[in-house]
């Protein structure tokens, strides 16, 4: 998508010359429409463009590493892999800071995401936005239009400073188009800034038209995404680091003021829930059941809000979706030859997002379908590397050539195995040369298939996550850190039409599983913890296995390349040979026999007597009050509904709980995270460094650390 942009960065040009904006039907399917100055903004057509360009600036988010450095990186969710292009972001070591890292300064490689990134894209935005929002009442005649495109300006600007504020603090609060290169500004305090974000949230939620669908044939903002949002900010105003800034800023809200924020939340998700619902019935629908560009998964009632992409090339912009390069394990090195990438696996093997053992283990390994349909535990072998071993083992293409094994730790199954990359034991036996039952369902073309089992079936490529009672997943790997880990399917796409290529699926931004989870905390924080149950138990209960579902049964965007122009000959033959439809869920629960019957996730209790993961999980990090239960629990159930969803670092700033979970769950992390530093982002530099005085002269170096963070 082409989209309205200001040349230079950030707010040292808020309000500079447009130069690019679209004229289209399908937000999507755009003719490109250049104008060399901001008269065209003057004009009705010219704001309907504007207005209906917004949607390209939230493409940019998921267009590099940023998607997840900004988002997922130190946390306790994901560590990193043997990839360390973003590394500083997960370990929060010196060469974090505001001045952005390279290789002079220690970054792995020119890639390593920049403090000022998000800082200067969403200021793009917000000049967007103002434009459309001074202009539109004198420039828009009609009443329908008019307030269609203020809906949508109100709504990004809206995001665009909940983003920066959940990110920085207190940020620059810039209402009005500005005319030319603007140096002197004034930092708002952080509750400006939320009284700012909720008001142009409120302003979106009352001018959209409930669920009328505006621009294209996708899911685009309506009402209820601006619900959603709304009560996001409202939670966050009430959360705890933002009741201690307030209070450091002098400005302490009183409870009145909280519970009205949380009342109007409550308020707002009850909007979208019912507009809305209900959640879709099978949780693989909104991610693994992906078949190609602008499926019918893409358009699920449930999905509020995505950055929309398609396959047309002239329409992506500068960035692409590249999302699917972050999740999975760098399969093709460890895996000595058996299992080569390519287009027909839905995901490059960048290493660079690996879950935390926390991770895996706030699943119910047993009864929690989201897992399964989540985690991919097994690739087949697509080449044959050894032709002496593989007559030894009588492995053939399409036999499980990686498989990860995620067990608990109490499982003492695997305790004398030997298991890892091929390069350093082929031969996955016990001390008594022994080689394990296989208890996974074979190729797969439905849901529905028979389940089998090949007893003693050899495999190249083998990890387990407990062994002896200890954490043993890190040590399999080929390379100096770990490469070797079960990654999530979230973002691949088998619709790319080159193996480094762009993906063309949207990515989900907001879906109502979320809205659930938001009034459930919502609840929480007024204390009526029977509503807050109520909430989390829908979520709960989408996660069940359903009766007759194949627990062994896994699919994921792969399945796109079906319909890729490339799937002929040899790529054909390597797609069916890669993607088994298989995972390892009898081999990862030994103790469980093959059954179709639905499990049971329920809360009878809340917060008390709550599952075994998660006390477990409650008391390493100490949580013991109600509330601290309560939230904590909330937090894990995130994790196991919305993980990798593009939103874990804020979750755990706004609740405080940053620093102790990532020193809990993130050994990369804890030893530089530090507490009233690492809850907020370093200001960029390089926009302190841009600053002038009312007079023109250059800023002290008092007044540049004034401006800045704690602790940078």
């Amino acid at each position: 998508m082409k989209y309205f942009k200001n040349i230079g960065f950030g707010l040292m040009i808020l309000a500079g010359v447009s130069v690019t904006t679209t004229s289209c039907k399908d937000f999507l399917d755009e003719e490109l429409t250049t104008k060399l100055s901001t008269d065209y903004f003057d004009t009705e057509q010219g704001l309907i463009d504007l207005t209906e360009s917004l949607y390209g600036n939230i493409r940019w988010h998921f267009g590099y590493e940023w998607a997840y450095a900004i988002t997922l990186y130190g946390t306790d969710e994901f560590t990193n892999g043997n990839d360390l292009t973003s590394e500083p972001w997960n370990t929060y070591d010196n060469r974090f800071g505001p001045i952005a890292c390279t290789p002079a300064t220690g970054a792995a490689n020119n890639n390593c995401p920049a403090p000022q990134a998000l800082w200067d894209e969403m200021y793009y935005g917000i000049a967007s936005c103002n434009t459309i929002i001074s202009k539109a009442e004198t420039v828009i005649q009609d009443e329908a239009t008019r307030n269609r495109c203020l809906a949508h300006a109100y709504f990004l600007r809206g995001y665009n400073y909940y983003r920066l504020t959940a990110q920085y603090g207190g940020v620059v609060l810039q209402t009005e188009p500005v005319e030319g290169v603007v140096r002197n500004f004034t930092r708002s305090t952080e509750e400006q800034c939320w009284e700012q974000v909720v008001s142009d949230l409120r302003n979106a939620y009352d001018l959209f038209e409930g669920e009328v669908y505006t621009y294209g044939k996708g899911i685009t903002w309506t009402k209820a995404t601006a619900a959603h949002f709304l009560a996001k900010a409202l939670l966050f105003r009430c959360s705890e680091r933002c009741q201690k800034q307030f209070a450091n800023d002098g400005t302490s809200r009183t409870d009145a003021d909280i519970q009205a924020d949380l009342t109007e939340a409550i308020e707002a998700c009850t909007y979208a829930i019912n507009a809305r619902g209900p959640l879709t019935s099978d949780y693989s629908d909104l991610y693994a059941n992906w078949t190609g560009v602008d499926c019918e998964n893409e358009q699920l009632d449930e999905i509020l809000m995505a950055a929309g992409h398609n396959a047309d090339d002239a329409t992506k912009g500068r960035y692409g979706n590249r999302t699917y390069n972050y999740f999975t394990p760098q399969f093709s090195n460890f895996a000595g030859g058996w299992v080569k990438r390519g287009v027909w696996i839905g995901g490059m093997d960048f290493q660079r997002c690996r879950p935390t053992e926390y991770t895996y283990a706030v699943f119910d390994h047993v009864n929690d379908a989201r897992m399964w349909k989540t985690f991919k535990t097994v690739y087949g072998i697509n080449a044959i590397a050894n032709d002496s071993i593989s007559n030894v083992h009588n492995a053939q293409l399409g036999d499980p050539g990686i498989v990860m094994i995620l067990n608990k730790q109490d499982d003492h199954t695997y305790d004398r195995y030997t298991f890892g990359a091929y390069s350093q034991n082929p031969n996955w036996t016990d001390d008594e040369g022994r080689l394990p039952e296989w208890r996974v369902g074979q190729r797969q073309t439905a849901t529905t298939g028979e389940l089998t089992s090949t007893p003693g079936q050899w495999a190249p490529n083998s990890l387990v996550l407990y062994q002896n009672g200890q954490y043993v997943a890190p040590e399999f790997k080929s390379v100096p850190i770990c490469n070797f880990f079960a990654g999530i399917n979230k973002t691949d796409d088998g619709s790319r039409t080159a193996e480094k290529g762009d993906a063309h699926r949207d990515v989900t931004m907001a879906r109502l599983a979320e809205t659930y989870l938001v009034r459930a905390e919502c609840y929480v924080r007024q204390g009526n913890y029977s509503a807050a149950m109520n909430d989390i138990n829908v979520v709960r209960a989408r996660a069940q296995w359903k009766d007759g579902e194949n627990r062994s049964f896994y699919t994921d965007g792969s399945q796109a390349f079906e319909n890729n122009a490339l799937n002929t000959g040899s790529a054909a033959d390597n797609y069916v040979n890669s993607n088994l439809n298989m995972n390892t869920y009898y081999l990862s629960n030994p103790d469980i026999e093959v059954t179709t019957e639905a499990s049971n996730l329920q809360l009878t209790s809340f917060p008390s007597n709550l599952p075994e993961e998660d006390e477990a999980i409650l008391a390493q990090i100490g949580a013991s009050s109600d509330f601290d239960r309560a939230i904590n629990f909330i937090l894990n159930e995130r994790t196991r509904e919305l993980l990798g969803e593009w939103s874990r670092w804020e979750d755990l700033s706004r609740t405080e709980t940053l620093i102790t979970r990532a020193k809990a769950f993130n050994p990369e992390a804890a030893p530089g995270i530090t507490a009233n530093k690492h809850e907020l982002r370093p200001i960029p530099q390089s926009f302190i460094d841009g600053l002038l005085n009312d007079d023109g002269s250059n800023l002290s170096d008092e007044q540049k650390a004034a401006w800045q963070n704690p602790g940078y």
